[in-house]
């Protein structure tokens, strides 16, 4: 055959396979996948495109990607200690016959500067039917040597107690845990009022992480590092009114409780010493 033929030019990466590549590489660990040299298959090239004639591509610079939730949610201090507000998140694995029995997998727990106060994978009191990996992230290996249940459960009672918990649906985490709060001591992003739909029903806490945060969460597998740091933020963002709110309805509640007493009082004077209204 004539002379060798030119070097083929490279194929055309998209710019935003680098932004994905760094949201893979950062925010919840994974577990490791398998080799693709043990399959017998060839690494993909992503982004390849066909030629096109007379278009110019537009360069990294001039393309505006959307904020990567590890830089939203980057703990804001170095600060490790037990805040007065704890963010719990947990994920779940299937027991009972059919798998369809929630059961805790693992649990985080979060500061107010967003730092990890306590993760830890947890091992079911019955045995798992399904790990839920393409969810939950967890897989048979990571329970192996998992916390026990019980202990789990009074290491996470004594970090939370006495303090404010913050989350997405708490009563599914602590119902998985076992354990109750005060409901005064609550700060459950699905049941806050002003994020409720137009409906007034509970929305996903990816989208309260969109609309309130500008951020995309839950694409796949769940990272409960990240969603106990989305929901604490969103508390954060809106603590102020969040509080005045609470302190409106405690003295409202007060107001009412001390009228229905007091109306009591006044059908029934034995109830004070024989001393009632003359009408």
């Amino acid at each position: 055959m004539g002379g060798g033929a030119a070097n083929p030019k490279p194929p055309y990466l998209n710019p935003n396979w680098a932004l994905l590549q760094q949201k893979l590489k950062a925010g919840c660990p994974r577990p490791p996948l398998p080799d693709a040299g043990a399959t017998g298959e060839q690494p993909s090239v992503l982004g390849k495109r066909k030629e096109r004639s007379g278009l110019e591509l537009a360069p990294a610079s001039a393309l505006s990607a959307p904020p990567l939730p590890t830089d939203i949610l980057k703990p804001t201090s170095a600060d490790f200690s037990l805040t007065d507000a704890l963010a719990m998140d947990c994920e779940m694995v299937g027991v009972g016959s059919q798998g369809n029995k929630s059961a805790l997998g693992r649990i985080t727990l979060v500061n107010a500067w967003g730092n990890v106060v306590y993760d830890e994978y947890v091992r079911p009191l019955e045995r798992v039917v399904d790990f839920r990996t393409r969810i939950s992230g967890i897989r048979p290996i990571n329970l192996r040597k998992a916390k026990d249940f019980r202990t789990a459960q009074k290491e996470v009672a004594d970090l939370i107690k006495g303090r404010t918990l913050v989350g997405h649906s708490l009563h599914n985490d602590l119902r998985a845990m076992l354990l109750s709060h005060p409901k005064e001591d609550i700060r459950d992003t699905s049941e806050y009022q002003p994020f409720l739909s137009m409906e007034g029903r509970r929305r996903a806490l990816r989208d309260l992480a969109l609309q309130i945060l500008g951020i995309t969460i839950q694409q796949g597998t769940h990272c409960p590092v990240e969603d106990a740091r989305a929901a604490m933020l969103i508390y954060q963002k809106h603590k102020k009114e969040w509080e005045k709110s609470l302190k409106k309805q405690l003295k409202l509640k007060k107001k009412l409780k001390d009228g229905r007493r007091k109306n009591k009082w006044k059908k029934d004077p034995t109830n004070s010493g024989g001393q009632g209204t003359i009408s």
